[in-house]
């Protein structure tokens, strides 16, 4: 991942308005984004969403998402990020089921535990969404790991480095983390 003290300033002068920082923010960050995002897309037959119009979607949701929205640091950029490809993704999803008039809803079972597994674009990550949210009012930041490992493709270490932990602190929030939404998944 991109380091530099001037990813904080230049995402707070973008919230501001600075064209300049935006476009500094975009040339930096760019890159990671559409990586994180390609290898979350992998294997998807879908032809409506790819990796550059998931990034671009969610850099929309990011710089468009209220006039308080603020970066505090690229920890907090990264975490914003991967809630706003989680918002994407889940649309796109809700769109097809919606198309589909219906389909067989089925029941999920399994959440994949390696970072580099792709999302699964199909009903099972309606089923997630509505788990993580209920595991976002329970614990936010089991629910942070989530969104960073299933939805940005983080890994454990990047994880740990983004938010100034232990990777076997990550890793311990991961397992009960999964535990909590295979349950509720379970329950649904």
């Amino acid at each position: 991942m991109a380091d530099g003290p001037d990813i904080t300033a230049w995402l707070d002068a973008a919230r501001e308005g600075d064209r300049a920082a935006l476009d500094r923010v975009l040339g930096t960050l760019y890159q990671e984004l559409h990586t994180l995002a390609r290898r979350q897309l992998s294997g998807q037959q879908s032809n409506t969403l790819d990796a550059t119009s998931l990034v671009h979607e969610s850099y929309l949701k990011l710089v468009g998402s209220g006039a308080g929205a603020r970066f505090q640091d690229r920890a907090h950029f990264f975490a914003y990020a991967a809630s706003a490809m989680r918002s994407v993704v889940v649309d796109h999803v809700r769109n097809q089921m919606a198309r589909k008039r219906g389909g067989d809803l089925r029941r999920v079972t399994e959440i994949p535990d390696e970072a580099e597994s792709s999302l699964r674009l199909d009903e099972n990550l309606l089923a997630l969404d509505a788990a993580l949210e209920r595991l976002t009012a329970v614990d936010e930041r089991l629910a942070q790991v989530v969104k960073l490992r299933y939805f940005a493709g983080l890994s454990e270490q990047e994880i740990a480095d983004l938010l100034q932990r232990s990777e076997r602190s990550v890793r311990r929030d991961w397992q009960k983390a999964r535990l909590f939404l295979l349950a509720a998944m379970r329950e649904d």
